[in-house]
C-alpha cells in the first residue's frame, strides 16, 4: 500500500482528500503546511506528496523546493485554485519548474485526482 502525504491548510480540502485517497487503498498522512509537511515527511515512508501551493508559515513553492533538493527522486503532485493577485496557473507552472511531476488546478474531479496519483506513482 502506496503512503500519500496530504499537504493542505484547508481542512474540509484535506479531509475530502483524505477520504478519497483512503477509499481507494492508500494510507495518507498529513500537515497544515509545509514546515509542519517536513516534519511529517521525515516520520514517514512516503511515496508521493500532494501539495497545495498557496499556505501560511511555508507555502507549498518553498516546500517542494526543500523537498526536491533534499530528496530529488521523491514525486510531488502541486495543486492551486490560485490567490488574490495571480491566476492558479502562474502556480503551478512554478511547481512545475521547482519539480512537481504532476500538477492539478481546483476545483478538480475526483477522477481527475485519482487519474493523477496513479500515473504519478507508476
Amino acid at each position: 500500500m502506496s503512503c500519500i502525504l496530504i499537504v493542505e491548510d484547508d481542512k474540509n480540502v484535506r479531509a475530502v482528500l483524505q477520504e478519497m485517497l483512503q477509499a481507494a487503498g492508500y494510507e495518507v498522512v498529513h500537515a497544515t503546511n509545509g514546515k509542519q509537511g517536513l516534519r511529517v515527511y521525515s516520520e514517514h515512508s512516503v511515496d508521493l506528496v500532494i501539495t497545495d501551493l498557496l499556505m501560511p508559515i511555508m507555502p507549498g513553492s518553498r516546500f517542494i523546493s526543500i523537498l526536491k533538493d533534499e530528496f530529488p527522486n521523491q514525486k510531488i503532485i502541486a495543486m492551486s485554485g490560485g490567490g488574490l493577485r495571480y491566476q492558479s496557473d502562474s502556480y503551478l507552472e512554478l511547481a512545475s519548474d521547482l519539480g512537481a511531476e504532476r500538477i492539478l488546478k481546483k476545483p478538480f474531479l475526483q477522477t481527475e485526482l485519482m487519474n493523477v496519483v496513479e500515473e504519478a506513482l507508476t
